[in-house]
């Protein structure tokens, strides 16, 4: 049984229910696998002794075995029944370690021209995975090879599996945006949250023995600051604003127009972080001869990761963009575009950090 902590509620299994709920949406087509959302939130949270290894936001190619290793077959989360799910706890390896690199001899040891920088990882062995180990490798055969980008952060989840797990009670799910947090003080390092997240976007600090992850950037909300891997995209992908919010571009790809979807909604913890589904050029064969009725990425590999509106999904975006293409008004894709940044994809938190 958790313990009942000031900061920490016991709700017995019921969902989590805040007076607002933060999400994010990424729009998929635009998703230029840069990598500096990983970038920028590293240089702002990751920093500290016992974080090397740590990415709380991270761009898996698709297909691909993710971050950490074949995290999609690691169990976790709920069943149908509303029972928790077999699960593992990610190994350090798994999620790769920090590695060093033999800068010294290469740049400053006069060897620059007879050798060359290698990797390695903390038992001093040349590395056999990282967290993007498997990047732009994806899957198909040629010529239909393909592959697309996957943003993930910890997804806020309204059924947070973690937070039931923990039985310090150091994980709770803030009432004013619904973010989820770790309280370190709280925290043993027992790691029974990192077992439940289906996700496995928990982190293990072997220095601290804390378990940590994604904060959503709240010093950052709470100043009307967008998240640091939002406000820094280039690609203009990732939304943020609240679900209840009518007007904003949240509650409308969500609810409104129905084209983001949650990421393996099948696990039961009702994430707030939702996707757009990537589109696909159409198939062809060895000679080049383009077949449009079948797309290059296969609907039923979305269909397993976004589930079974996939296809009305599509249909929808193929439809928007059309009409867009002929000159006639599409909100959805005016939405998608976003015209004006950063009032237009995160209208809440428009504030420059650098002017407060």
């Amino acid at each position: 049984m958790s313990e009942k902590t000031d900061i920490g509620r016991e709700l017995d299994g019921a969902l989590q229910k805040p007076k607002r709920q933060l999400a994010m949406v990424f729009d998929l087509n635009k998703c230029l696998g840069c990598h500096t959302c990983s970038i920028s939130c590293k240089r702002q949270w990751t920093r500290d002794e016992g974080m090397d290894n740590m990415w709380w936001a991270v761009v898996n190619t698709q297909p691909g075995k993710g971050t950490p290793k074949n995290w999609e077959d690691m169990g976790g989360g709920w069943d149908e029944k509303g029972e928790p799910r077999p699960s593992k706890i990610p190994t350090r390896d798994e999620f790769g370690d920090a590695w060093k690199f033999n800068k010294e001899e290469v740049f400053h040891g006069g060897k620059g021209k007879v050798t060359y920088l290698k990797p390695v990882n903390t038992k001093g062995e040349s590395p056999d995975w990282g967290p993007n180990w498997d990047e732009d490798e994806g899957g198909g055969e040629y010529p239909n090879s393909h592959f697309f980008y996957l943003p993930r952060i910890c997804n806020h989840c309204t059924h947070p599996a973690c937070l039931e797990a923990c039985p310090r009670g150091a994980i709770y799910k803030r009432d004013q945006d619904g973010i989820v947090l770790i309280n370190d003080k709280q925290c043993k390092g027992f790691r029974f949250c990192m077992e439940a997240c289906p996700y496995k976007r928990i982190y293990y600090n072997h220095v601290q023995d804390v378990t940590q992850k994604c904060i959503f950037c709240f010093p950052r909300v709470e100043k009307g600051v967008a998240p640091s891997c939002a406000r820094q995209c280039p690609g203009r992908l990732r939304f943020v604003g609240y679900l209840d919010d009518e007007d904003g571009p949240i509650h409308k790809l969500v609810h409104q127009w129905k084209v983001a979807l949650p990421l393996h909604e099948e696990y039961g913890t009702q994430p707030n972080v939702y996707y757009v589904p990537p589109m696909s050029p159409p198939a062809v064969d060895s000679l080049g001869k383009v077949d449009p009725s079948k797309p290059r990425i296969p609907t039923a590999y979305l269909e397993s990761l976004f589930g079974p509106r996939v296809k009305e999904v599509l249909a929808v975006l193929e439809a928007e963009k059309e009409k867009k293409a002929k000159g006639e008004a599409s909100e959805l894709m005016d939405t998608l575009i976003v015209y004006k940044w950063p009032e237009d994809i995160f209208p809440d938190f428009v504030q420059d950090p650098a002017e407060l």
